[in-house]
Protein backbone atom coordinates (compact mmCIF):
# COMPACT_ATOMS: atom_id res chain seq x y z
CA UNK A 1 0.00 0.00 0.00
CA UNK A 2 1.34 3.24 -0.75
CA UNK A 3 2.35 5.54 1.90
CA UNK A 4 0.65 8.69 2.79
CA UNK A 5 2.41 11.83 2.30
CA UNK A 6 2.52 14.33 5.18
CA UNK A 7 5.46 17.78 4.80
CA UNK A 8 6.40 19.17 8.01
CA UNK A 9 6.81 22.93 7.24
CA UNK A 10 10.26 24.21 8.70
CA UNK A 11 12.79 21.85 10.30
CA UNK A 12 13.46 23.40 13.77
CA UNK A 13 13.29 21.14 17.57
CA UNK A 14 9.49 20.60 16.97
CA UNK A 15 9.55 20.05 13.24
CA UNK A 16 12.74 17.49 13.71
CA UNK A 17 10.91 15.60 16.31
CA UNK A 18 7.41 15.35 14.49
CA UNK A 19 9.05 14.57 10.95
CA UNK A 20 10.87 11.84 12.99
CA UNK A 21 8.09 9.90 14.90
CA UNK A 22 5.86 10.61 11.65
CA UNK A 23 8.61 8.83 9.87
CA UNK A 24 8.51 5.98 12.21
CA UNK A 25 5.04 5.21 12.04
CA UNK A 26 5.48 5.00 8.16
CA UNK A 27 4.27 7.99 6.99
CA UNK A 28 6.42 9.18 3.56
CA UNK A 29 7.33 12.41 5.22
CA UNK A 30 9.10 15.73 3.50
CA UNK A 31 10.54 18.57 5.51
CA UNK A 32 10.30 21.75 3.58
CA UNK A 33 12.93 24.49 3.96
CA UNK A 34 13.86 27.65 2.17
CA UNK A 35 17.38 27.15 1.43
CA UNK A 36 20.46 24.55 1.01
CA UNK A 37 21.81 26.73 4.67
CA UNK A 38 18.13 25.53 6.21
CA UNK A 39 18.94 21.64 5.61
CA UNK A 40 22.72 21.84 7.28
CA UNK A 41 20.33 23.34 10.11
CA UNK A 42 17.89 20.82 10.23
CA UNK A 43 20.22 17.50 9.65
CA UNK A 44 22.35 17.64 13.04
CA UNK A 45 19.19 17.97 14.58
CA UNK A 46 17.53 14.90 13.07
CA UNK A 47 20.72 13.23 14.09
CA UNK A 48 20.62 14.12 17.13
CA UNK A 49 16.94 13.19 18.24
CA UNK A 50 17.09 9.98 15.74
CA UNK A 51 19.89 9.33 18.33
CA UNK A 52 18.45 9.88 21.53
CA UNK A 53 15.07 7.67 20.37
CA UNK A 54 17.01 5.23 19.52
CA UNK A 55 18.69 4.79 23.08
CA UNK A 56 15.82 5.42 24.90
CA UNK A 57 14.26 2.43 22.93
CA UNK A 58 18.06 0.61 23.96
CA UNK A 59 17.10 1.94 27.82
CA UNK A 60 13.90 0.79 27.66
CA UNK A 61 15.14 -2.92 28.06
CA UNK A 62 15.48 -2.33 31.65
CA UNK A 63 11.38 -2.83 31.78
CA UNK A 64 11.39 -6.63 30.29
CA UNK A 65 9.65 -8.52 32.85
CA UNK A 66 8.62 -5.72 34.67
CA UNK A 67 6.90 -2.60 32.97
CA UNK A 68 5.96 -0.03 34.60
CA UNK A 69 3.92 2.63 32.73
CA UNK A 70 4.47 5.18 34.82
CA UNK A 71 8.53 5.30 33.99
CA UNK A 72 9.79 7.10 31.69
CA UNK A 73 9.81 5.28 28.34
CA UNK A 74 9.61 6.09 24.22
CA UNK A 75 5.98 5.54 24.70
CA UNK A 76 5.09 6.92 20.95
CA UNK A 77 7.27 4.12 20.36
CA UNK A 78 6.53 1.38 22.55
CA UNK A 79 3.02 1.53 21.91
CA UNK A 80 1.77 -1.61 24.01
CA UNK A 81 3.38 -2.66 26.87
CA UNK A 82 1.88 -6.44 26.62
CA UNK A 83 4.56 -8.93 25.61
CA UNK A 84 7.56 -6.71 25.99
CA UNK A 85 10.56 -8.22 25.26
CA UNK A 86 13.91 -7.34 24.30
CA UNK A 87 13.43 -8.87 20.72
CA UNK A 88 10.52 -6.56 20.14
CA UNK A 89 12.37 -3.54 21.25
CA UNK A 90 15.16 -4.57 18.65
CA UNK A 91 12.86 -4.77 16.09
CA UNK A 92 11.51 -1.46 16.91
CA UNK A 93 14.93 -0.16 16.79
CA UNK A 94 15.63 -1.95 13.31
CA UNK A 95 12.31 -0.06 12.20
CA UNK A 96 13.43 2.69 13.10
CA UNK A 97 16.76 2.93 11.13
CA UNK A 98 15.28 2.02 8.31
CA UNK A 99 12.26 4.07 7.98
CA UNK A 100 14.21 7.41 9.31
CA UNK A 101 16.29 6.51 5.98
CA UNK A 102 13.49 5.65 3.61
CA UNK A 103 10.90 8.37 4.84
CA UNK A 104 12.62 11.05 5.38
CA UNK A 105 13.06 13.72 2.85
CA UNK A 106 14.15 17.61 2.44
CA UNK A 107 11.68 19.71 -0.32
CA UNK A 108 13.52 23.52 -1.12
CA UNK A 109 10.36 24.29 -3.42
CA UNK A 110 7.00 24.43 -1.79
CA UNK A 111 5.01 23.24 -4.76
CA UNK A 112 6.77 19.82 -4.42
CA UNK A 113 6.46 19.78 -1.11
CA UNK A 114 3.09 19.60 -0.51
CA UNK A 115 1.67 18.36 -3.64
CA UNK A 116 -0.89 15.22 -2.78
CA UNK A 117 -0.46 16.05 1.10
CA UNK A 118 -2.56 14.56 3.16
CA UNK A 119 -1.90 16.81 6.34
CA UNK A 120 0.90 19.33 6.32
CA UNK A 121 1.87 20.57 9.70
CA UNK A 122 3.60 24.15 9.88
CA UNK A 123 6.22 24.32 12.90
CA UNK A 124 7.32 27.73 11.83
CA UNK A 125 9.13 30.44 14.24
CA UNK A 126 6.43 32.08 16.50
CA UNK A 127 6.32 35.32 13.87
CA UNK A 128 2.61 36.18 12.97
CA UNK A 129 4.14 37.91 9.85
CA UNK A 130 6.13 34.91 8.99
CA UNK A 131 2.87 32.41 9.21
CA UNK A 132 0.72 34.54 7.08
CA UNK A 133 3.69 34.58 4.48
CA UNK A 134 4.06 30.95 4.37
CA UNK A 135 0.16 30.45 4.16
CA UNK A 136 0.33 32.46 1.57
CA UNK A 137 2.84 31.17 -0.53
CA UNK A 138 1.03 27.66 0.05
CA UNK A 139 -3.00 28.24 -0.11
CA UNK A 140 -2.97 27.87 -3.82
CA UNK A 141 -0.54 25.00 -4.20
CA UNK A 142 -2.56 22.55 -1.41
CA UNK A 143 -4.89 19.75 -2.72
CA UNK A 144 -8.39 20.18 -2.00
CA UNK A 145 -8.56 17.52 0.98
CA UNK A 146 -5.01 18.52 2.53
CA UNK A 147 -5.79 19.28 6.04
CA UNK A 148 -2.98 22.06 6.98
CA UNK A 149 -2.32 22.44 10.88
CA UNK A 150 -0.38 24.62 13.16
CA UNK A 151 2.08 23.50 15.81
CA UNK A 152 1.78 27.02 17.21
CA UNK A 153 2.12 27.34 21.31
CA UNK A 154 2.25 30.96 21.54
CA UNK A 155 -1.17 31.90 18.96
CA UNK A 156 -4.52 30.59 18.18
CA UNK A 157 -5.71 29.16 14.39
CA UNK A 158 -8.47 31.91 14.12
CA UNK A 159 -5.65 34.00 13.77
CA UNK A 160 -4.16 32.43 10.76
CA UNK A 161 -7.40 30.84 9.65
CA UNK A 162 -8.32 33.94 6.83
CA UNK A 163 -5.06 33.25 5.40
CA UNK A 164 -4.92 29.70 4.59
CA UNK A 165 -7.26 29.25 1.99
CA UNK A 166 -9.20 26.06 3.65
CA UNK A 167 -10.22 27.95 7.53
CA UNK A 168 -12.67 25.13 7.48
CA UNK A 169 -9.79 22.29 7.12
CA UNK A 170 -7.32 24.30 9.21
CA UNK A 171 -6.81 24.04 12.95
CA UNK A 172 -3.64 23.62 15.92
CA UNK A 173 -1.88 20.15 16.38
CA UNK A 174 0.48 21.25 19.48
CA UNK A 175 2.82 18.50 20.45
CA UNK A 176 5.74 18.69 23.71
CA UNK A 177 8.80 18.76 23.84
CA UNK A 178 10.86 15.38 23.51
CA UNK A 179 7.76 14.38 21.44
CA UNK A 180 8.66 10.37 21.00
CA UNK A 181 8.53 10.56 25.26
CA UNK A 182 5.92 13.04 26.27
CA UNK A 183 3.56 11.76 23.79
CA UNK A 184 0.56 14.16 24.09
CA UNK A 185 -0.64 16.08 20.64
CA UNK A 186 -3.54 18.75 21.52
CA UNK A 187 -5.91 19.57 18.90
CA UNK A 188 -7.61 22.61 18.96
CA UNK A 189 -10.31 23.87 16.67
CA UNK A 190 -11.12 27.20 15.71
CA UNK A 191 -14.65 28.07 15.12
CA UNK A 192 -14.65 27.72 11.73
CA UNK A 193 -12.63 23.99 11.55
CA UNK A 194 -15.15 21.21 10.19
CA UNK A 195 -16.09 18.21 12.36
CA UNK A 196 -14.23 15.70 9.71
CA UNK A 197 -11.18 17.82 9.55
CA UNK A 198 -10.52 17.83 13.27
CA UNK A 199 -11.43 13.69 13.73
CA UNK A 200 -9.42 13.30 11.06
CA UNK A 201 -6.13 14.97 12.68
CA UNK A 202 -6.91 13.24 16.31
CA UNK A 203 -6.62 9.72 14.01
CA UNK A 204 -3.57 11.24 13.11
CA UNK A 205 -2.41 11.99 16.37
CA UNK A 206 -3.25 8.66 17.67
CA UNK A 207 -1.57 6.89 14.14
CA UNK A 208 1.61 7.98 15.25
CA UNK A 209 1.66 7.07 19.04
CA UNK A 210 0.45 10.36 20.47
CA UNK A 211 -2.28 10.16 23.03
CA UNK A 212 -4.94 12.96 21.45
CA UNK A 213 -6.29 15.71 23.56
CA UNK A 214 -9.61 17.25 22.03
CA UNK A 215 -10.50 20.70 22.63
CA UNK A 216 -13.50 21.57 21.36
CA UNK A 217 -12.92 25.80 21.99
CA UNK A 218 -9.60 27.97 21.42
CA UNK A 219 -7.95 28.12 24.45
CA UNK A 220 -4.41 30.36 24.91
CA UNK A 221 -1.99 28.00 26.55
CA UNK A 222 -3.97 24.88 25.26
CA UNK A 223 -4.64 22.27 28.30
CA UNK A 224 -0.56 21.50 29.41
CA UNK A 225 0.65 25.08 29.67
CA UNK A 226 -2.97 26.29 30.95
CA UNK A 227 -2.04 24.53 34.00
CA UNK A 228 1.47 24.31 33.87
CA UNK A 229 2.22 28.38 33.64
CA UNK A 230 0.15 28.93 37.16
CA UNK A 231 2.59 26.28 38.83
CA UNK A 232 5.71 27.95 37.21
CA UNK A 233 4.42 31.13 38.06
CA UNK A 234 4.01 29.98 41.91
CA UNK A 235 7.06 28.63 42.18
CA UNK A 236 9.26 31.19 40.76
CA UNK A 237 7.15 33.45 43.49
CA UNK A 238 8.43 31.50 46.13
CA UNK A 239 12.20 31.37 45.05
CA UNK A 240 12.17 35.24 44.27
CA UNK A 241 10.82 36.44 47.43
CA UNK A 242 13.08 34.01 49.16
CA UNK A 243 10.04 31.75 50.54
CA UNK A 244 12.12 28.57 50.04
CA UNK A 245 14.87 27.19 47.51
CA UNK A 246 14.50 26.12 44.53
CA UNK A 247 15.18 22.44 45.74
CA UNK A 248 12.61 22.27 48.44
CA UNK A 249 10.05 23.57 46.26
CA UNK A 250 10.21 20.98 44.45
CA UNK A 251 10.63 18.64 47.09
CA UNK A 252 7.16 19.97 48.27
CA UNK A 253 5.46 19.55 44.87
CA UNK A 254 7.25 15.79 43.99
CA UNK A 255 6.52 14.53 47.72
CA UNK A 256 2.98 16.32 47.85
CA UNK A 257 1.57 15.01 45.17
CA UNK A 258 3.85 12.10 43.52
CA UNK A 259 5.11 14.37 40.82
CA UNK A 260 8.10 13.10 38.90
CA UNK A 261 9.56 16.26 38.69
CA UNK A 262 8.99 19.89 40.53
CA UNK A 263 8.48 22.98 38.92
CA UNK A 264 12.57 23.90 38.60
CA UNK A 265 13.11 20.55 37.29
CA UNK A 266 11.03 21.24 34.68
CA UNK A 267 12.15 24.70 33.87
CA UNK A 268 15.73 22.99 33.56
CA UNK A 269 14.42 21.22 30.55
CA UNK A 270 12.61 24.21 29.37
CA UNK A 271 15.71 26.22 29.34
CA UNK A 272 16.65 29.59 31.17
CA UNK A 273 16.70 31.51 28.25
CA UNK A 274 13.17 30.31 27.31
CA UNK A 275 11.51 31.33 30.31
CA UNK A 276 13.87 34.15 30.94
CA UNK A 277 12.25 35.52 27.78
CA UNK A 278 8.74 34.75 28.93
CA UNK A 279 9.17 36.35 32.28
CA UNK A 280 10.40 39.43 30.87
CA UNK A 281 7.73 39.79 28.25
CA UNK A 282 5.71 40.01 31.71
CA UNK A 283 5.09 44.82 31.74
CA UNK A 284 5.93 44.06 35.67
CA UNK A 285 9.39 43.08 34.75
CA UNK A 286 10.03 46.37 34.13
CA UNK A 287 9.31 47.94 37.55
CA UNK A 288 11.86 47.60 39.85
CA UNK A 289 11.24 45.51 42.98
CA UNK A 290 8.36 43.47 41.30
CA UNK A 291 8.31 39.90 41.61
CA UNK A 292 8.72 39.43 38.60
CA UNK A 293 11.38 41.65 37.78
CA UNK A 294 13.54 40.01 40.97
CA UNK A 295 12.57 36.61 38.86
CA UNK A 296 13.98 37.92 35.28
CA UNK A 297 17.31 39.01 37.08
CA UNK A 298 17.53 35.95 39.13
CA UNK A 299 17.52 33.93 35.64
CA UNK A 300 20.01 36.54 33.81
CA UNK A 301 22.52 35.94 36.51
CA UNK A 302 22.38 32.19 35.77
CA UNK A 303 22.47 32.55 31.86
CA UNK A 304 25.41 35.11 32.46
CA UNK A 305 27.31 32.19 34.57
CA UNK A 306 26.19 29.64 31.53
CA UNK A 307 24.01 27.85 33.66
CA UNK A 308 20.96 27.77 31.13
CA UNK A 309 19.06 24.60 32.18
CA UNK A 310 19.88 20.26 31.34
CA UNK A 311 21.05 21.28 28.07
CA UNK A 312 23.95 22.81 29.27
CA UNK A 313 24.63 20.65 32.21
CA UNK A 314 23.73 22.60 35.00
CA UNK A 315 20.51 24.15 35.51
CA UNK A 316 18.95 24.25 39.02
CA UNK A 317 20.38 20.49 39.59
CA UNK A 318 23.67 19.43 37.87
CA UNK A 319 23.48 16.78 35.21
CA UNK A 320 27.62 16.65 34.57
CA UNK A 321 27.51 13.77 37.23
Amino acid sequence: MEKRKVTIIGGGVLGSQIALITAFHGYDVTIWLRSEGSIGRTQPKLDLYSEAMLRDLEAAKAMVGHPDPKTEYPRAMITDLNGLTVEKIDELKAQAKQRFAENLHFELDMATAVKDAYIVIETMSENPQAKIGVYEQMRDLLNEDTILCTNTSTYLPSMFAEYTGKPEKYLSLHFANTIWKNNTAEVMRHAGTSDAAFNEVVTFAKSIGMIALKLNKEQPGYLLNSLLIPLLDAAQSLWARGIADPIDIDKAWIYGTGAPKGPFGIMDIVGFETVYNIVSMHPDAQKEGTVKNIVAKLFKEKIDKGETGINSGIGFYDYRK
